[in-house]
């Protein structure tokens, strides 16, 4: 690499709101574009954004295409090759929409970065000291992050701790091999280390925010060593013979790594720095404004936006049609169905009295989460507001006042409002979204989420439940749950796995969790392979006439034994014949 994209690495770190100095000669002499790559390593404030870009290259998850659109919690109404995942027919040559999220060769250009970086930063001088110690650490967690990415999707991979050149006839980069899946954990595990060693608790100066921290990097730990304790990995319960260490664990190390992940999460309560956050005492509320409330106690890393900058688009990716919004990753009934009444029994169709009226009475979280129809929602635009001064969510199709017709919802796909973004499942997404934003017209300021408190407290329960301490697991399930204003268990065997799936799937919604969590749990093949369904909705404007809801198949889903990873492109693998391609592809 010749000339760095500093120009880039600068606007990544204005996104990032982190000033640095350089005085008013120095950038007359020379064009932002023209640095070359000694330059950097002269400057603090270049270093820092060359360290700043490695943030800028995480990927959020507010893009259009959600990743939960990959899973049993909704559908992507444009498509974007996404029913090339859900449908089991990826190949090493077309992964469909799921290669901009396992992104191999993205990630290995970020991971050179990295190495990069600590092969330059000891010999740098003039920089303060507190300075580079920070910098080190942020950049042992970036290449825990990036490894543990590639970890999630592919299983063991190449791990390279060197300035590696990615292209060329003679990159040495065409003969690594891959790494078991043991030891890729514990390299993830080890950097964490490394990064907790030099970063702070906190940081006090407002330029720092969205930096990592020490407790950032525990949590990533957590995650990463909660997986490798999962059944995906376990030899015991995987006796393929197409599986090798690329795939498992090298032996049964379940209780060794739940067992670490406990620590790493015990690290971060302990602290005393975090807490399940309860602004109103409201559960639906409460919830809802985790997403919303900057900085509050429940965050622990995230990345941050700035509508001035760029914002997010997430309320216009995914928000009704009916309020000129593009419709986007609209939630499956299979997922609304799960949810349970707020009593903690489960929701039935066939239960008439709950088929009547099926959106009362449900898990608080539902209300946050989902816009289901007759849902109350916001202001219309002036060419809807005539037809629904309420604001009330339009998914079926009604009997006119006079009874003597029926019209369509303006949130349909036969709604006079932009129909071809209207929902295929007859749901629209409520979380994360600004219920005071325009969002025709405007962005939003939300941050996305990587860590936050209540999936540490899940990671705890999880390792907890691996270990068979039954009574520790229910107290950090029970935290979820009465904070989500549910009904607290007293299981306290086995079945109390029932429970905490049901809190992971339903608190981290659409957080990008559940796409690995079925897959490490062994779960995949049941839910992944279960058909997309939608609701269809025939309601009325005649005050007293019942609504008739019906549940139907809406896509063919498929899951292959070889999709519980990703295949290594095809590209990687045809320039490195020692690059092992994942079984079944």
């Amino acid at each position: 690499m010749k000339k760095l994209q500093i120009l880039r690495y600068i606007c990544g770190m204005m996104v990032l709101a982190v000033t640095f100095s350089c005085n008013k000669d120095f950038l007359e002499k020379k064009p932002l574009t023209e640095f070359q790559e000694s330059d950097v390593w002269k400057d603090q404030g270049l270093i820092q954004a060359y360290v700043n870009d490695l943030y800028a290259q995480m990927r959020p998850g507010f893009n259009e295409v959600m990743l939960s659109s990959m899973t049993d919690e909704s559908r992507f109404i444009h498509d974007y090759s996404t029913s090339r995942v859900v449908e089991g027919n990826m190949t090493a040559d077309d992964m469909g929409a799921l290669d901009d999220f396992s992104r191999w060769k993205l990630h290995y250009k970020t991971i050179r970065n990295c190495n990069l970086f600590f092969e330059k930063i000891d010999s740098v001088k003039g920089v303060n000291a507190d300075v580079i110690k920070r910098m080190k650490g942020e950049v042992h967690f970036m290449r825990a992050w990036y490894y543990h990415m590639l970890v999630k999707y592919f299983g063991g991979v190449p791990l390279i701790t060197y300035t590696f050149n990615l292209e060329g006839e003679h990159s040495d980069y065409l003969s690594v091999k891959r790494a078991p899946f043991t030891d890729c954990v514990n390299f993830v595990a080890a950097e964490c280390d490394s990064a907790i060693k030099y970063l702070p608790d906190a940081f006090k100066e407002i330029d720092n925010k969205g930096r990592v921290t020490k407790y950032a990097a525990f949590a990533l730990k957590c995650r990463m060593l909660l997986y490798a304790s999962s059944k995906l990995y376990n030899p015991t319960f995987n006796t393929d013979p197409k599986r090798n260490n690329l795939t498992l664990n090298s032996s049964d190390l379940s209780q060794q790594y739940a067992t670490a992940a406990k620590v790493a999460a015990d690290s971060v309560i302990l602290s005393g720095m975090y807490s399940l956050y309860q602004p109103t005492g409201s559960p639906v509320d409460d919830y809802t404004r985790i997403f919303l409330d900057k900085g509050n106690v429940e965050l622990i890393f995230v990345k941050l936006y700035d509508k001035a900058l760029l914002g997010t688009s997430h309320d216009k990716y995914n928000g009704p049609n009916g309020y000129h919004n593009w419709g986007g990753n609209v939630p499956l009934e299979n997922f609304v169905s799960g949810y349970q009444m707020a009593d903690g029994t489960s929701f039935s169709w066939s239960n008439p009295v709950m088929a009547a009226h099926p959106y009362r009475n449900r898990d608080p979280r539902f209300y946050a989460t989902i816009l289901y129809d007759s849902a109350k929602w916001k202001t219309r635009p002036e060419d809807g507001i005539k037809v629904d001064p309420i604001g009330l969510i339009q998914t079926g199709r009604y009997e006119t006042a006079d009874g003597k017709d029926s019209v369509w919802g303006l949130d349909t796909r036969n709604s006079t409002i932009e129909n071809w973004n209207g929902t295929f499942s007859g749901y629209y997404m409520r979380k994360f979204m600004d219920a005071t934003l325009d969002a025709q017209f405007f962005n939003g300021d939300q941050s996305w989420i990587w860590f936050r408190y209540a999936e540490i407290l899940l990671n705890h329960a999880e390792a907890d439940l691996v270990l068979k301490d039954y009574g520790t697991a229910r107290k950090y399930i029970n935290m979820i749950r009465t904070r989500a204003g549910m009904p607290a268990t007293n299981l306290a065997d086995e079945s109390l796995w029932g429970v905490y799936k049901y809190e992971r799937r339903y608190e981290l919604a659409y957080e990008e969790h559940r796409f690995f969590d079925l897959r490490r749990w062994n779960d995949a093949p049941a839910a992944l392979s279960d058909s997309a369904r939608g609701i269809d909705v025939r309601g009325s404007f005649v005050p007293g006439h019942p609504y008739k809801y019906t549940v139907f198949n809406m896509q063919n889903r498929k899951f292959k034994t070889q999709n519980y990873f990703a295949p290594i492109p095809a590209s990687e693998t045809r320039k490195n014949v020692g690059l092992e391609q994942n079984p079944g592809y």
